[in-house]
């Protein structure tokens, strides 16, 4: 059953966040609008700067870090905004859950186009596979650098993550599901033409249907399992579902929710929404039954 809260939690999104966003011509307002603190960082948890591949970033672990499930989490902001910092509300909730978290700091947009993101989190997890099994999660752009990075990895024969968990995943940059115009007016963060005004800021003139820019239309053959957490109103809705299909077609676990009425990325609302919390546990639990043995050694030093 959906809560009321959901209701008044996306048409604020909707009043607060897309008003502001805007047709997104104004990379700086963009910045400042998804950078905004909206919500207080968990508390019980260290939040320590830290290098990993030569990729700043930051360790976010209750206790210590040793011993506890490793999981690798590529924030989103449109491949142009945000950081660690900003998604510590999620990277918080999954340290005070068990998990040993790395968010780097990859490079972003316009200033480093594609596929620079990309190379930054490969690089991670080059060096994060080093020290032994270890999961993958991510929300929005930083969903599609996930899958972007499950294909570079496999395709070097480098170990995959145990799982990955992905939060309204960017996956196909055609915007060919139907959700891309029947969510139109329905979707609480995004305008279509606002989207499709942040692609080629991203891309710099690179193939938008290219499997590492968009995932869906890649060989998904071999990637462990997934878990997709979407909302039913949003404009990337069926970037989820089709993706999916596909993931399923092509032999790999695929753990689908679609929850209804949230805006984008609402497991930040945790605080606020049972939707949210529910979200991340089904997350929590997912990546706990299939990553049982992703606890290693840990480097949260910088420069490690």
């Amino acid at each position: 059953m959906t809560s009321l809260r959901a209701y008044a939690y996306a048409w604020l999104v909707k009043r607060n966040v897309r008003a502001r966003l805007g047709p997104m011509l104004d990379i700086a307002q963009v910045r400042k609008t998804l950078e905004a603190p909206a919500f207080p960082d968990p508390g019980g948890v260290t939040y320590a700067p830290g290098s990993v591949g030569g990729i700043a970033g930051e360790w976010v672990y209750r206790d210590a870090a040793a011993g506890k499930p490793r999981l690798l989490y590529l924030h989103g902001g449109g491949f142009i905004a945000c950081s660690a910092r900003t998604h510590r509300p999620v990277t918080g909730y999954l340290a005070q859950r068990g998990f040993a978290v790395f968010a780097p700091n990859y490079r972003l947009a316009p200033e480093h186009p594609f596929p620079a993101a990309i190379e930054d989190a490969v690089a991670v997890w080059r060096a994060f596979a080093a020290e032994g099994p270890a999961v993958l999660a991510g929300d929005s752009a930083g969903g599609n650098l996930a899958l972007a990075l499950l294909l570079s990895a496999r395709d070097a024969g480098l170990t995959l993550p145990r799982a990955a968990a992905l939060f309204s995943p960017a996956t196909d940059f055609l915007g060919a599901g139907v959700s891309h115009t029947a969510n139109a007016a329905r979707d609480a963060m995004f305008a279509p033409e606002g989207l499709a005004r942040l692609l080629p800021v991203y891309l710099a003139g690179a193939d938008p249907a290219q499997p590492l820019a968009s995932p869906l239309y890649a060989d998904l053959t071999g990637l462990p399992p997934l878990l997709l957490h979407v909302g039913e109103r949003e404009l990337l809705r069926d970037d989820s579902t089709r993706l999916a299909e596909q993931a399923r077609e092509a032999g790999v676990a695929v753990d689908l929710t679609v929850f209804p009425v949230v805006p984008h990325v609402w497991q930040f609302a945790h605080g606020f929404l049972p939707e949210a919390r529910r979200s991340l546990d089904r997350a929590v639990a997912f990546l706990t039954a299939q990553g049982a043995e992703a606890a290693g050694q840990f480097r949260t030093r910088a420069g490690s």
